[in-house]
């Protein structure tokens, strides 16, 4: 477990906020983000519809009836219950469950492989990393000329495999079982939106490909995009639970961080090393000052700091030990009009929130600045 090899009474993404796109295991991943301190904000990008009455999924339920597949592919839980829930309803549920019993089943992980049990079928295999690749490599190794083989899809692309195994010779059964559709309520998306545009965010994390591509879309109704792309691209760290999920962010030139193993708890994993690992840290007034998007580490000790007192710190935090002027602090400050005593009044919030008020010098008739130890005064001094 990651918090045993770091401890800490706080958790190591304390004083951070991340974002969560997620519309299926978001209060999952949303539990494992919040014990390790965390602020979450979620927002589903997007909604699951399933296709009980959409003809495609018909028409490939039809096709399997009448001709048994050689292999059929189940690449989620919630997909293959759904196909088997809607051929119920078209009344072809036993004849569907009847042909995969004569087909080789093959599940992309655990869960799964329970849907497939709980349908009173068994799998014949199942790859440990849950991983489509995997599954994908091994149905080339044993060879797929001549054959055919049922995919059921799960909603985002599946890049590569439906034209891998057509490459291969394989006749390919697509099974589309649900759809992605943007939330009915929009109003979250906007606020996540409107967070990470202004960097109220440190963190976005995606679990699926349509999620990605339905925030970016939505960027772009608003009049939003070039700004979240520059959000991502330096301020807001994007987290994308593997390399298919990447795909619309890469395609608009966003670098992501995933984690080696596409699962949730590797993806929380991978956030408690990289957020922090971001955060600015300064010696100063003899104390260790770290820096993170909503709090400030002071010798280690969590320290909540209002919006405005965050602001005022990175202003000063940008020339540490250099003195900012009253002005600049003023412009830092969101929607504080130019009456300069808004930065006074910050200012004191601000020193009262980190406990330590030497660590802020006032200099008179100039503004203020981090008491930067001497020792670091020549590191910073052409910052």
């Amino acid at each position: 477990m990651y918090d045993e090899e770091q401890p800490s009474e706080h958790g190591p993404l304390a004083g951070f906020t991340v974002g969560v796109t997620a519309a299926r295991r978001a209060e999952e991943l949303g539990v494992l983000l919040q014990r390790r301190g965390a602020t979450v904000l979620h927002a589903p990008a997007l909604r699951i519809v399933p296709l009980a009455d959409d003809g495609e999924l018909l028409a490939a339920t039809r096709q399997i009836v009448e001709q048994v597949p050689d292999t059929v592919v189940a690449t989620t839980a919630i997909g293959f219950r759904g196909w088997v829930e809607a051929a119920d309803g078209w009344g072809l549920g036993e004849q569907l469950l009847g042909r995969l019993r004569g087909a080789r089943l093959l599940a992309r992980g655990p869960k799964v492989k329970g849907a497939i049990r709980a349908a009173g079928l068994t799998e014949e295999w199942s790859p440990s990393s849950e991983s489509l690749a995997e599954v994908l490599d091994r149905l080339l190794a044993e060879g797929v000329e001549g054959r055919r083989v049922a995919v059921q899809l799960h909603g985002e692309p599946l890049p590569g495999f439906v034209e891998s195994l057509r490459a291969a010779g394989a006749e390919v059964v697509p099974v589309p079982v649900y759809r992605w559709e943007p939330p009915e309520d929009i109003g979250p998306l906007d606020r996540l939106l409107d967070a990470a545009v202004t960097r109220g965010v440190d963190a976005l994390t995606f679990t699926s490909a349509p999620a990605a591509a339905s925030l970016l879309s939505r960027a772009e109704d608003r009049g939003l995009l070039d700004e979240l792309l520059s959000a991502l691209a330096h301020d807001v760290l994007p987290a994308c639970v593997g390399p298919v999920t990447a795909l619309p962010l890469q395609a608009r030139g966003v670098d992501t961080v995933q984690p080696e193993r596409f699962r949730l708890g590797p993806l929380v994993q991978l956030l408690c090393r990289e957020l922090p690992a971001r955060a600015r840290v300064l010696p100063v007034a003899g104390h260790r000052v770290e820096i993170r998007g909503h709090a400030v580490l002071v010798d280690g000790e969590l320290k909540p700091v209002p919006p405005a007192g965050m602001s005022l710190l990175r202003a000063l935090s940008r020339r540490p030990g250099w003195v900012v002027a009253r002005a600049d602090l003023l412009r830092a400050l969101p929607g504080a009009g130019r009456d300069e005593h808004a930065v006074e009044t910050a200012m004191a919030r601000l020193r009262t929130a980190l406990g330590a008020p030497k660590l802020i010098q006032t200099v008179v008739k100039r503004g203020y600045r981090l008491a930067l130890d001497p020792a670091a005064d020549a590191k910073y001094a052409d910052a």
